[in-house]
C-alpha cells in the first residue's frame, strides 16, 4: 500500500520539464566548481609519509597496548595514495576508534577520509564509515557533508545521496543554508524516482524531510515539513509512536497527522504568498484514504473474528497510539475543510516539490556558497595552527623520551663501572 500511495502523490514530479529553464537547474543543482575544488586543501603544508612504515608502527604500538597518536592516524589517511590503500586506512580508523584515544580522532582527519575516498573513487567507501559512525568516529562537519552529497547529486545516486543526507538528519546538522539546500534537492529528486519503502525507510526520509524542512521558512521547507509529518505520520498509524521517534531527533509526543494537520492550517491562514505543495497535499489525502479503508476493514475483521481475539489485540496496543487511531475520523474531516481552504485562498502551488526545491536551488545556491567558502578557509586555518602544535609536542615527548632513555643508560653503565 505505501508505495502505492507514494507513487500516486509523487507521478507528477516529472513536471519539471515544464520549465523553460530545465537545462539551466540540471547543471546547476550541485554545487559550483569553486566550492568543490581542491586547491585549497591540496595546498596545505605536506607531511610526507611511508605508509608501510606507519603501518608498521602502529601494528607494533597496539600489540604494546599502547594508544596510537591521532597525528599518526592523520598521517596514514593525508598519505593514501590508492584505492587499496583506501582499505588499509579503513582497518586502521577502526583500531583507532577502538583504542583508548579514541575521542582524538582529528576533524581535519575527518574530512582528508572523506576526501581521500572520492579522490580515489570510493565514495561508497565513505558512506560505509559514515553509517557505521560509532565504529569508525566519523562525525564530519557540515562542509565535508556538502562535498559527499553533491558526489553522489553528479552521478545521479539520488538514493545515496539521500542516505548521507540522513546522517545530516541524526547528527542534526542542517545548520549550513547550503546544505539544507542540496539535502532538499537530494530528497526530492529521490522521491522523483517513486522508490519502493519499508517503514523503516519511510520513517527515516520522513524524519529527514520535517528536519530539513524547518529550516526553511518558504514553501519549500512548508511542503518539506507537511511530506515530513505525514510519512512519519503513517508510521504511527501503522506501528505506534515510540516506531517514530526511537532512534530519530523527533517529539515523542503523538499526533504527527495532526502536525501535518497544523502545517496545511498555518499556510491557509498566513497573509502573504506562502504556498505548500499540492503534491505534499495529494499525498496526505491519500494517506488518509487508505487508513481510513484500512480501519474500516479491521473493524469488520474484528466483528467476524470473536471477542477473545479482540481483547488480545487491544492489549497488545498503547493506549496513546490506540486514541490517536480514533482520531482518524477527525483528521480525515478537517482535511477537508483545510484543502478547500487552500484552494480557494490559492495556497496549494501547482509544482512538485522537486520543482520547488530545483527554482531555489537556482535563487539561492550560488550565494549560499560564499560564506561557507570563508569559514572554510578559516578552518584550514585552524587545523594548519593545531596540526603543527601536535607535530611540535611530538618532537618534545620524543626528545624528552630519548634524554630519559640516555639517563637510564648512562646509569646502568655506571652501575657497572661501580
Amino acid at each position: 500500500m505505501s508505495a502505492s500511495v507514494l507513487q500516486r502523490c509523487l507521478g507528477g514530479v516529472k513536471v519539471i520539464h515544464r520549465c523553460g529553464s530545465h537545462r539551466l537547474i540540471a547543471r546547476r543543482c550541485i554545487l559550483s566548481e569553486t566550492y568543490t575544488d581542491t586547491k585549497l586543501w591540496e595546498a596545505r603544508e605536506k607531511d610526507h609519509q611511508n605508509l608501510a612504515l606507519l603501518a608498521a608502527l602502529m601494528d607494533k604500538t597496539y600489540e604494546r597496548n599502547l594508544p596510537v597518536s591521532s597525528l599518526t592516524i592523520s598521517r596514514f589517511v593525508d598519505n593514501i595514495s590508492s584505492r587499496e590503500e583506501i582499505d588499509q586506512a579503513e582497518y586502521y580508523l577502526y583500531k583507532f576508534r577502538h583504542s583508548p584515544n579514541c575521542w582524538y580522532l582529528r576533524d581535519w582527519t575527518v574530512h582528508s577520509w572523506v576526501r581521500q575516498c572520492l579522490r580515489y573513487g570510493a565514495r561508497d567507501k565513505a558512506l560505509h564509515t559514515l553509517k557505521n559512525k560509532v565504529q569508525y568516529g566519523m562525525f564530519p562537519d557540515d562542509f565535508t557533508f556538502n562535498l559527499l552529497i553533491d558526489s553522489f547529486l553528479k552521478e545521479k545516486d539520488f538514493k545515496g545521496a539521500c542516505s548521507v543526507v540522513e546522517e545530516v538528519m541524526l547528527q542534526e546538522s542542517f545548520d549550513l543554508p547550503t546544505t539544507q539546500i542540496i539535502s532538499l534537492y537530494a530528497l526530492s529528486s529521490y522521491l522523483a524516482t517513486k522508490p519502493e519503502l519499508n517503514e523503516s525507510e519511510e520513517r527515516n526520509l520522513g524524519a529527514t524531510l520535517l528536519i530539513a524542512g524547518l529550516k526553511q521558512d518558504n514553501s519549500v521547507g512548508l511542503s518539506a515539513q507537511l511530506l515530513g509529518c505525514s510519512l512519519l505520520g503513517k508510521v504511527e498509524m501503522a506501528r505506534g509512536i515510540h516506531a517514530v521517534f526511537q532512534g530519530m531527533p523527533l517529539m515523542w509526543t503523538p499526533g504527527y497527522l495532526g502536525r501535518a494537520l497544523a502545517i496545511m492550517e498555518r499556510v491557509a491562514a498566513a497573509p502573504g504568498d506562502s504556498k505548500v505543495s499540492k503534491e505534499a497535499v495529494d499525498y496526505l489525502d491519500g494517506l488518509l484514504q487508505n487508513l481510513s479503508s484500512a480501519s474500516e476493514s479491521d473493524s469488520s475483521g474484528e466483528d467476524e473474528s470473536g471477542g477473545e481475539e479482540v481483547l488480545k489485540k487491544e492489549e497488545e496496543v498503547d493506549e496513546d497510539d490506540q486514541a490517536e487511531r480514533e482520531k482518524l475520523p477527525l483528521y480525515a474531516g478537517r482535511f477537508k475543510e483545510l484543502s478547500e481552504q487552500l484552494r480557494s485562498r490559492g495556497k496549494a502551488d501547482p509544482d512538485s516539490l522537486q520543482v520547488l526545491v530545483s527554482s531555489l536551488v537556482k535563487q539561492s545556491l550560488a550565494s549560499a556558497e560564499g560564506p561557507d567558502l570563508e569559514q572554510y578557509q578559516r578552518k584550514l586555518e585552524e587545523w594548519e595552527a593545531e596540526r603543527k602544535q601536535l607535530i611540535r609536542r611530538e618532537q618534545e615527548m620524543r626528545k624528552k623520551a630519548e634524554e630519559e632513555r640516555q639517563a637510564r643508560e648512562a646509569a646502568r653503565e655506571a652501575a657497572r663501572e661501580g
